[in-house]
């Protein structure tokens, strides 16, 4: 059966995928193809990419260098379950930029990263509590789903499980505080010091920066008390610098977890960090007891390993990260006077190169400040943008090197158009 669009398409999900999508972004959207920082869907709808792929393609959709290289190695092989030279080199760049990085393990999802940097706090310091902080996103292992985005606010440090399925027990080893409260995060990890393992944070959590002292407070905090301190860098790598978030911010954690942009568009993410961190996955230096055993079929493979080393390499010219930054900043300055023009209630959020706007007045310091945001505004600019042929995450957009003025322009231009549809309701 030749199918033409996408009504055709999502008809066909329903009857094989739950909710009639990957779980991902909204199912009726289905992409057929991108170049640079367009993409175009089954009806041959264009749009100008603000998701890019929930933010991997940080240097745009078949990027002529990454293909390349990508061809090249296809020829050779796709994946060998043993090391190979690119993900060792890839290894070697990692570690040279990322400031906590003295070595680094392969796994092939954020959400690996995630549950494996918290697996090794729990082997090195022989403790079980994991520290979190409210709304902060750590992927889909069962302590990472405690308070993600919690509907009941209880009181702290109490964990809310954002799923079903998640055993009581997974809740009693996380402790969860507000995002930039740095009183609140010393007293609780004084208190619960002798018995928390590691403290987990995004430097930007979501899009919510870090207010001055915060990341330092944890850092000062974890190292007094014997706490591995990790920060998720899966979003914020290779993103906010070429260092990340400990690079931007000046400060670095014991452990860090990265993804999405080191693959280069293919399944790859890494647990990195200090090397007595690290060691407990090396069984010939800490012993059977203190061993954290990790296995994957195509971690550190050397197609995902060859696109992410082309990646690095193309982010590390110069002018890179100030052309992502002018971008971004153009596009923030869009977002605040199109919201002022339009006479809303709005504060924009994030960082040039990951920003949103939040229809709220007023700082947004942590997750429940979100939720004084008008549900009703963004859910008819987020339309409003996608008709006029501007994608974009729910709560996100994602610059890119391969945005252009004309992109720019564009989005500039369906902005405004958005304000004033918000204005009218």
């Amino acid at each position: 059966m030749t199918l033409s669009n996408q009504a055709q398409w999502h008809s066909r999900a329903q009857k094989v995928l739950p909710a009639g999508g990957f779980g991902n972004y909204d199912p009726g959207v289905i992409l057929k193809k991108g170049r640079g920082a367009r993409v175009w869907d089954e009806d041959g709808k264009e749009y100008v990419d603000f998701l890019i792929g929930s933010g991997p393609m940080l240097v745009g959709h078949n990027h002529p260098e990454v293909m390349e290289a990508v061809e090249a190695q296809l020829a050779d092989g796709l994946t060998f379950f043993t090391s190979n030279a690119a993900g060792i080199e890839l290894a070697e760049v990692i570690c040279e930029a990322v400031p906590c990085a003295d070595q680094l393990r392969y796994v092939s999802s954020g959400s690996e990263a995630d549950m494996y940097a918290m697996r090794l706090a729990r082997a090195h310091t022989g403790r079980e509590l994991i520290l979190k902080f409210e709304g902060g996103y750590h992927g889909m292992s069962g302590e990472a789903l405690m308070s993600m985005a919690p509907q009941t606010l209880a009181n702290f440090p109490q964990a809310v499980p954002d799923s079903a399925g998640i055993a009581q027990a997974t809740g009693d080893g996380v402790l969860v505080a507000p995002f930039n409260d740095i009183a609140f995060a010393r007293q609780i990890i004084a208190e619960y010091a002798d018995r928390l393992a590691g403290v987990i944070v995004e430097p930007l959590q979501r899009l919510i920066p870090p207010v001055p002292g915060f990341l330092q407070a944890l850092r000062d905090e974890t190292t007094r008390h014997g706490i591995v301190l990790i920060f998720d860098e899966v979003v914020t790598g290779f993103r906010l610098a070429l260092g990340g978030g400990q690079e931007l911010y000046g400060v670095t954690p014991d452990l860090c977890t990265l993804g999405k942009v080191i693959g280069g568009g293919f399944a790859l993410a890494a647990i990195a960090g200090s090397s007595d961190v690290m060691a407990h996955f090396d069984i010939e230096k800490v012993g059977r007891d203190k061993f954290t055993f990790q296995v994957g079929t195509l971690s550190g493979n050397p197609v995902a390993a060859t696109a992410g080393l082309k990646t690095l390499e193309i982010l590390k010219r110069e002018d890179a990260y100030e052309t992502l930054r002018q971008t971004g900043r153009q596009l923030m300055t869009a977002l605040e006077t199109g919201a002022r023009k339009a006479g809303l209630p709005a504060t924009v959020v994030g960082d040039p190169v990951l920003f949103d706007i939040v229809f709220a007045a007023g700082p947004i310091h942590d997750y429940r400040d979100t939720l004084r945001a008008n549900a009703g505004f963004q859910t008819a600019f987020n339309a409003s943008l996608r008709r006029d042929g501007i994608l974009k995450a729910p709560m996100k957009f994602y610059s890119s090197l391969a945005h252009t003025s004309e992109d720019i322009a564009q989005t500039e231009e369906a902005i405004a158009k958005a304000m004033t549809a918000c204005a009218e309701i």
